[in-house]
């Protein structure tokens, strides 16, 4: 497919509707409503976790036909407190999620996510599948110990020396044989410094890796500090914990519960953060989802390739369900 037939985003769109929900546990989240409210009701995901939501994911739906819904999580973005690591586990964000569709009268909804927005759009819908009207996910990432020592113990720095060796040389040699661990008491120091410097870079090697397409990302700056200090505590707490999953492969052992549930998996096939293994191991046990493997895509959601199969597929949803 060339670049002249691929779709594009949808122009900026503002709410209609935003607000904080507390959720409790000390915790309140942001969330917004694009679009038409009478229309097909869509939850997106974000990513990280600990990214919180973007004003592109807001694009990826036609706001004349869904009723598009952001919201950040735990910790991040616009919700408070930021940064916090209390009653911070995939768990919480589940029945955040529920808490969230009773508290805007949706009976049931589309799920969207990519990257860990996939990872929880999946805990999510295995807990609610009445919930779910369809799935779509990007850059499937399931948890496993497996992928998670590929991005941050060396195998993903085969491809990215230049950038894994900053992210190395941040920990002492005798403390690289839990690398995660190492970084996560640097992001729980009670020294703020401590904590600020480890973030950098922890975030710094993440987005290094993002896209095949540098420079078509319009991904937010790495430098603010209330961003890479949510970004990497959280995320760093989610992996030291193992996603907080009852064993190591829960989300692909469970994905028997989505069948019945329309799904599209889109995944790149240069992917370095979440390799496509993951997508297709899930597809096939998942047999009512579709895999869309997109040829010159990374993992990013605003690669060219990827966003045509992601809008492509809020067409498609949309249409099945007018």
């Amino acid at each position: 497919m060339d670049f002249s037939e691929r779709i594009d985003l949808y122009p900026p769109t503002e709410p209609y509707r935003h607000g904080h929900l507390d959720v409790g546990d000390g915790h309140e989240i942001y969330y917004e409503e694009c679009g038409n409210p009478r229309g097909i009701p869509a939850l997106l995901l974000h990513g990280g976790p600990g990214a919180g939501s973007s004003r592109t994911m807001r694009r990826f739906h036609d706001p004349r036909r869904y009723r598009i819904i952001l919201y950040d999580q735990r910790g991040c973005g616009h919700s408070r407190p930021n940064a916090s690591l209390t009653a911070n586990t995939t768990w919480h964000l589940v029945a955040d999620i529920e808490r969230l569709r009773t508290h805007l009268g949706i009976s049931s909804w589309q799920v969207f996510g990519g990257s860990w927005g996939s990872t929880l759009a999946l805990a999510y819908a295995q807990s609610y599948p009445d919930k779910v009207t369809g799935l779509i996910l990007r850059g499937v990432f399931l948890v496993r110990n497996s992928e998670v020592d590929w991005f941050y113990n060396g195998g993903c720095g085969w491809l990215f020396p230049d950038h894994y060796r900053p992210f190395l040389d941040h920990i002492p040699v005798s403390e690289r044989g839990d690398i995660i661990a190492a970084y996560y008491r640097r992001l729980t120091s009670p020294d703020q410094s401590v904590q600020l410097a480890a973030a950098r870079v922890w975030s710094a090697w993440e987005g290094s890796t993002l896209s095949m397409y540098p420079e078509r990302l319009q991904m937010r700056s790495l430098t603010s500090d209330h961003y890479v200090l949510a970004f990497a505590r959280i995320e760093c707490h989610y992996f030291v914990h193992g996603g907080f999953l009852s064993r190591d492969a829960q989300l692909l052992e469970d994905a028997h519960r989505l069948n019945g549930i329309p799904g599209v998996v889109v995944a790149g096939r240069y992917d370095v953060i979440t390799p496509v293994k993951s997508a297709w191991e899930l597809c096939r046990q998942w047999h009512s989802a579709e895999l869309r493997i997109v040829p010159d895509a990374g993992h990013a959601m605003t690669e060219p390739g990827t966003l045509h199969e992601l809008v492509a597929a809020t067409q498609r949803f949309a249409g099945q369900q007018s």
